[in-house]
């Protein structure tokens, strides 16, 4: 399993709160249930998405073994030898800075709106909890963040739902 694939199933924020719960801890679906404060259904769905991708096993653990394997093979260095701009900005999976207005700014805000699944509506819960890991250690706040994804139309927001609207989509 590959960063892209990882990062593709713990896109959609009630799957990274799944996987969060049982890496904390939780043993069975109603641990994660409890845990997360989702209710049974997306729990089980979350959970059945995450095992069909591997990332989970039927013991409900979380196969750590594979995220360790992604992130040497997504390491700094490898993003640094890429020369692209996005590096320049993000590491690790954080947003170091925020570009000045323009095309650099418009290139991190592509990426960043990769987090979200298109077609998946999401509350502004949700989106904050995805936009908090990515300012974590930044001097941008997740509010910004999501203002500048808004703004950019990377992010389309009415009667408080968000969907992705805008930068590349993945195919493969």
């Amino acid at each position: 399993m590959d960063p892209v694939e990882i990062v593709g199933l713990l896109a959609e924020p009630a799957r990274l709160r799944v996987v969060a719960a049982l890496v904390l801890g939780a043993r069975t679906p109603s641990d994660v249930v409890a845990a997360t404060g989702l209710d049974v259904r997306e729990v089980g769905k979350a959970l059945q998405k995450l095992q069909a991708g591997g990332l989970v096993d039927d013991g409900l653990a979380v196969r750590d073994e594979l995220i360790k394997h992604a992130a040497r093979a997504a390491a700094p260095a490898g993003e640094a030898d890429r020369g692209d701009v996005v590096a320049r900005f993000v590491r690790d999976g954080r947003l170091l800075v925020m570009p000045a207005e323009g095309p650099k700014r418009r290139q991190v805000l592509d990426h960043i709106a990769q987090s979200f699944e298109p077609g998946v509506r999401y509350t502004e819960r949700e989106v904050n909890d995805v936009l908090r890991a990515w300012t974590d250690g930044s001097n941008t706040d997740h509010a910004a963040l999501r203002r500048y994804l808004v703004d950019d139309v990377r992010l389309s927001r009415e009667g408080g739902e968000y969907w992705r609207s805008g930068g590349p989509v993945d195919t493969a």
